[in-house]
């Protein structure tokens, strides 16, 4: 997996128009999981890519009436069978958190990368999907000055607005993976030295 111009190279790639320049000289500093279910606590189908472009259809489902005029796109979603589809380019700013605080910072939109988990709080995600996670993480930290404490969810940067991920969220097995992912990887460059 490499990142190309900020986007990852195994990723499918569906454009949103739903972002913007980043603040001057402002290079992304924090990862905010979110979950995400369209219709809410359905999985599956091309309601999520049709939001983050702004082609959802009032129509379709009841739901959908109340929230097609959004203009909201995480960065990449991770859908329960594990595939990676990627909406903006990590360099520029997603329209992902809202508004929100980081460490007394407000407006975290102006220095994170969103990934929406393809879920809802309450139903467990997929083994398929924590690996992806590790995987995008790890290649994020690469390129971007992302540490393992600023990795958060949406409902720690927004608590009166948003839940997500939600108690369904493993965040120790998440960050073990992690830990244990990154330690084999400079341990495999420490040997190539």
């Amino acid at each position: 997996m490499q990142l190309q111009q900020g986007w990852i190279d195994e990723a499918r790639k569906v454009e949103s128009p739903h972002f913007n320049e980043r603040p001057a000289n402002e290079a992304p500093s924090l990862l905010v999981v979110h979950n995400i279910s369209l219709p809410p606590g359905e999985f599956g189908g091309p309601w999520i890519d049709a939001l983050f472009t702004g082609t959802l259809d009032p129509a379709a489902h009841p739901y959908f009436a109340e929230i097609h005029q959004l203009r909201v796109a995480a960065h990449c979603l991770i859908r329960r069978d594990g595939e990676i589809v990627q909406y903006v380019p990590f360099n520029a700013r997603a329209w992902h958190a809202g508004a929100s605080c980081f460490q007394g910072r407000e407006n975290c939109n102006d220095f994170s990368m969103g990934i929406e988990l393809e879920g809802t709080d309450d139903v467990p995600y997929t083994e398929a999907q924590y690996q992806a996670l590790v995987r995008v993480t790890l290649l994020l930290m690469q390129h971007y000055p992302l540490t393992l404490e600023r990795i958060t969810g949406h409902s720690d940067i927004a608590p009166a607005r948003k839940t997500d991920p939600g108690p369904a969220f493993d965040w120790p097995y998440f960050r073990q993976l992690l830990t244990h992912s990154l330690h084999d990887s400079r341990s495999i460059r420490h040997d190539a030295v």
